[in-house]
Parts: C-alpha cells; structure tokens; sequence
C-alpha cells in the first residue's frame, strides 16, 4: 500500500537506449530473463550473507534467505522475490534508472565505438535487469532495505522512457520484482515452463530457488566443495543428474585453480563409449558455468572435439559475458580455458595409467580412440598424447598393451625405427608373412587392429626420435642374417625373378629375394608409396576415387623355401603349370596383404592345378 504520492523520473537517455538495445537486438531468448532476475536474487542475497556477519541490526531478520518465484497464468504475471539485502529509495533511483552501478555507460560507449561487434562487446556490465522488458507490458520492483529505519518503495515502469517510485507499506526485506507478461508471452506464467528454465540454468544457485512453494534446485554444486568431503555416492549422484545418465562414471577429475583462470571442474568419464557402440557422433557435454549460473549447457569450443566424450561441468568466475550468457565474447580467454582444462585431464591420465594400470588400460579399451584422433590431429596436445597411446606387440601377451615409451626402452642400439604393423586381428598379423623378418631379428612390431591407426601412425610419424615405419612397407631395411643352407643361388634366383617378373607383367613392379621371409615362400609390398594396401581397402570402402585404380605390388620371394625349388625346377620342365603356381603365389600374397578383391580366377586356377595332382 503507497503511502505517498508516486514521483516520476525520466530514465536517462543511456538506459532509454540499453532498452531499446536489450529488448531488440541482444537477447536471441527470451527466456533468459528468468536466469538473470534469479541471478540477481542470488546476489542479494550473498551481500545480505556477508552484511549479517558484520551488522547486528538488521531489518526483519528471521527471514529465510531464499528465492521465491510465483506464477499466475490468469492474471499472466511472474514474481521472482529474494528476501536479500534490499534496496533503499535513492538505490532504487542509482541501480534501476541511472547509469552509476549498471554499467550502462561503459557497455553503450563500447557499442558506440565498434557496432560492427555489438555481440562481442557486451559484457561484464550488469545490466540483467532490463531484460525483464523483453517479455514485460509493465515491471514492478518492490524493495525494502536491510536497514532498519528505512522504509518499503516500489519502483514501476512499462520500459517506454519513464518510472515512478512510490512508498510502499508492508514490504519485507529484499526484493519482489512483478512482471507483467505481454501477450504473445503468456507461456512464461506457466508453472512447467518456468520450471524447465529454473532446472535448465539455475540448478545449482546456492540459496533454495522455490516454484510456486515447491523447491526447484535440490542437486548441489559438487564442484564447489572440497573433494574431501565428498563421498563417492554424491558423486554418481551429480554424475547422473548433470549427464542424464544411468550408469555409474568410469573415472572423475574434480579439480580447481587460481591461475592463469579461476576455475572449477568436475570431469567425468563414463563407463561406456557409445560411438564405439554404433550410435550417433557424441556431442560436446561439459556444460560451462560462471558463478554457479549455466553460460551454456554444450558449449563447442570449450574443450578439443577429441574430447566429446567427457561430461560434467567447468565453472570459471573469470569468464567476461555478453549480456544472454549465450556466447562466450572473448575468444582468448575460452582458448586459455580450453588449454587448462585439456592440459589437468591429460596429467590425470598420465597418473591413471602410471599409478592403476589395469584401470587405465580398461579406460583405453573403450575410450582409445579418442586419444588416437588428439594425437593425430591436436598439435597443441600431440606431445602429452602420444604417451598415451598403447598397443599390443610381438613381444606382448595376448590382451597386453604397451606404450612407445616402453617399446624404445627395449630397442637396440642399431634399432632406429618403430616398426607397427596394420591388421584386422593379432592372429591375422602373426600368420601373415611380414612378421617372420622381424621375429628373426627379435626386432619388436607394434600391432594396430583399428581402422585408423595407420592415419595416426602416418600423422604421428615418430616418436623420442625414432620415426614410426609400417613393418609392411617396401623401403624397410633389415640388417642380413646367416643364411641357411640349400635353397636357390643368387644366379638361379635372378633368373627365376625375371621369369616370375615377365611371367605375371603389369600385376607386379618388381620381383626380388627377400630377406624377411622366413617361413613364407613369398609376400606382396605395396609399390604406391601414396597408398597404402590398409588405406586402399578403406578408400574401397568409403567408394573414393583411386580404390580402383591398377594395383601394382612388389613381389619378394623366398629362395629357401620348398614351394620356390619346386617352381624353379618346375619353370623349364612344364611352363604351363609353373605359370600357374606362379599365379597362385601371388594371389596368396595379395589375400595375406589383404589386397585381393574378387578370389573367382584364384579359384578357377586352384581347380586346375588340383586336376595336376
């Protein structure tokens, strides 16, 4: 009740020009209003916090400290109400129609000095309020300050230029803002809409945010409290609240720092990879926070896209905002967060795979190929992830994985190269004939058995010095070995080579002796230096251009073995049939590379010979 005559102000010509911005151009969402009068709650109620602890005359001071907000779809209205630290007539007259506290004056000359970045330039200027009058016919703001000798006023405006203030009898202390809702945004009196913004952006406000007498926010800000202090099953708790999930998370990082940012982070990995699992491409899930107050719920570039599949939350009270929380308007800082946040998960890791190896290794199994896609891709984070990285080996048991580190730990001193080799499975890569070479040489192969290892090997490309070589390719050089007994001459070798070579003409580049078979009687090389056998399948797969051009191999044949005797002796006495087996030795070849693409010639031929037998 007023119990006095209202006094009109004219706005100053600076905030008649925030409305006119801030109703028109900077809020995409209107629902934002609704975040940042609870905001603005919330700060009240803080400064009454810290009032109480050096004042002892305080003004009703029973009242709990907590945000009420009450919906009318009749009369279509929404009142959001603090009983924080108040206001006092000239406050009223300071904060809400001049330009001393709001920041207008600095965000309108910003404005004034680049329009072309409005929507970069807004920021770090309290102007939340106003946004009231994006939704509103008229706004009422009734306040009444801590002190005790001051009394109630309500402060109105329709936003079109002007306000009155009056004396108001009756009021609490803190502060009631009645909006008055326009037509076409009459949804904002419904209970579940205002319910859904308060849960979307206001979830974990510090003081009890109640809707229509329920309480709205009953999740805590985890990552604000001492990890201490927190047990495993709040934890999970969060963990399901804040991802939308069902299971239990796989590994966390709670962590904060001073500098060069304030932030506070709560990391999750969860138990599954559900790309891995055949579902659609994850999406950025760490949700950004400034104050406990939701920026934005997927922010993009907050962390590198290798890193999609963490969820959780990141908080920083250093990040300067546009007006809407929407966009992040400083890029060097998000990039500065983005390196600190990425940097802390990669030393977790380091510890994880350090300290629990089978954890980690569990980790890796589901979540491997995230790290594999960083490696090859993220310059910045290359060093820190390639370390990271593991496989399994010729020296390996089965189902054991090692890292590079480890590999050039048990390298020789001749050894200058790691040498990795691409299948679909161990067993394939063991009874292929490119391993024999090595195993001879007791030189350790690392195994890839997914599709795109060997794009991570290439981009890699070495690793403490030694350079990362495909164990399969034509250039490799391996230090000689005694050579057995029987077998061909060099002269019966080049002789038979030159046969096989015009034998099967444009189907093969070169055939040689080869000194990295042991057991094999021949192998294929890749004679396209650009194109890998692996990459050729992939590309065949995928239907891009150059998968069918004219496979060209390399073939290196082995002088001791009985199949190349027989064919020599074979070659002079019956070139007919020797031409088959020829054939054959070469599509064997081309299946253990995995080049063979249509087996019915192979076929054919097989029948042939086996009329021989």
């Amino acid at each position: 009740m007023s119990t006095s005559t209202p006094q009109k102000f004219e706005f100053q010509a600076e905030i008649s020009q925030l409305l006119e911005i801030v109703t028109h151009s900077i809020y995409t969402e209107k629902e934002i209003f609704v975040r940042e009068l609870v905001s603005n709650a919330a700060d009240a109620l803080e400064k009454l916090r810290h009032t109480q602890l050096t004042e002892k005359d305080i003004f009703d001071d029973k009242l709990e400290l907590e945000i009420n907000v009450t919906t009318d779809d009749k009369a279509k209205t929404i009142t959001i109400q603090d009983f924080g630290i108040g206001m006092t007539r000239a406050e009223l007259v300071e904060n809400l129609g001049t330009i001393a506290h709001s920041g207008s004056k600095a965000f309108l000359k910003a404005i004034g000095e680049n329009e072309a970045k409005n929507t970069s330039l807004i920021g770090q200027f309290g102007v939340g309020f106003y946004s009231a009058f994006m939704v509103a016919q008229s706004v009422k703001v009734y306040s009444r300050s801590w002190r005790q000798d001051e009394p109630g006023h309500v402060w109105s405006s329709d936003g079109s230029g002007s306000y009155e203030i009056e004396e108001s009898e009756g009021e609490r202390r803190g502060t009631k803002i009645v909006i008055k809702l326009k037509e076409d945004c009459a949804d904002f009196a419904q209970d579940w809409k205002v319910k859904e913004i308060l849960e979307r952006y206001s979830a974990f406000v510090s003081y009890p945010i109640n809707l229509n007498a329920k309480r709205v926010n009953t999740i805590q800000a985890l990552w604000l409290r001492n990890k201490n202090e927190i047990k495993d099953e709040e934890y999970t708790e969060f963990y399901k609240f804040q991802a939308h999930a069902y299971d239990e998370p796989r590994l966390r990082l709670h962590f904060s720092a001073d500098a060069p940012l304030a932030i506070n982070a709560l990391l999750f990995v969860p138990k599954d990879n559900t790309e891995k699992l055949g579902f659609s491409r994850l999406e950025a899930s760490v949700s950004l926070y400034c104050r406990k107050v939701l920026i934005e719920a997927k922010p993009k570039d907050l962390l590198p896209e290798w890193l999609r599949f963490l969820k959780g939350v990141v908080d920083s009270e250093d990040l300067p905002l546009n007006l809407s929380r929407e966009t992040m308007q400083d890029k060097a800082l998000i990039e500065k967060l983005n390196k600190v946040i990425t940097k802390r998960f990669l030393k977790f890791l380091e510890e994880e795979a350090k300290n629990r190896i089978d954890g980690y290794n569990e980790f890796y199994a589901e979540f491997g190929i995230f790290l594999k896609e960083g490696a090859a891709m993220d310059f910045t984070h290359k060093d820190q992830l390639v370390k990271l990285l593991r496989f399994e080996s010729s020296l390996t048991e089965k189902g054991k994985t090692t890292s590079l580190a480890d590999y050039v730990s048990r390298m020789g001193s001749e050894q200058k190269e790691i040498y990795y080799l691409v299948g679909p499975n161990r067993a394939a890569i063991e009874s292929g004939p490119y391993l024999e070479g090595f195993k001879a040489r007791n030189l350790e192969v690392l195994f890839c058995y997914e599709a795109v290892d060997e794009y991570v090997m290439n981009n890699v490309r070495e690793f403490d010095g030694k350079k990362l070589t495909a164990a399969d390719h034509a250039d490799v050089k391996l230090s000689e070995l005694p050579k057995p007994e029987g077998g061909l001459s060099e002269a019966e070798v080049e002789a038979l080579g030159k046969w096989i070579k015009d034998t099967l003409g444009e189907r093969v580049s070169e055939v040689k002796a080869s000194d990295r078979l042991v057991d094999s009687p021949v192998l294929a090389l890749n004679a396209d230096k650009f194109m890998s056998p692996h990459m050729r399948r992939m590309m065949k797969a995928m239907n891009k251009d150059g998968a069918e051009s004219p496979l060209r191999v390399n073939l290196e044949i082995n002088p001791r073995h009985a199949v190349l005797t027989h064919l020599h002796a074979l070659h002079t006495a019956n070139p007919d049939k020797a031409k088959l087996v020829a054939e054959q030795l070469l599509d064997n070849a081309l299946i253990s590379a995995g080049l063979l693409d249509d087996a019915t010639a192979m076929v054919a031929r097989l029948n042939k010979l086996l009329e021989s037998v």
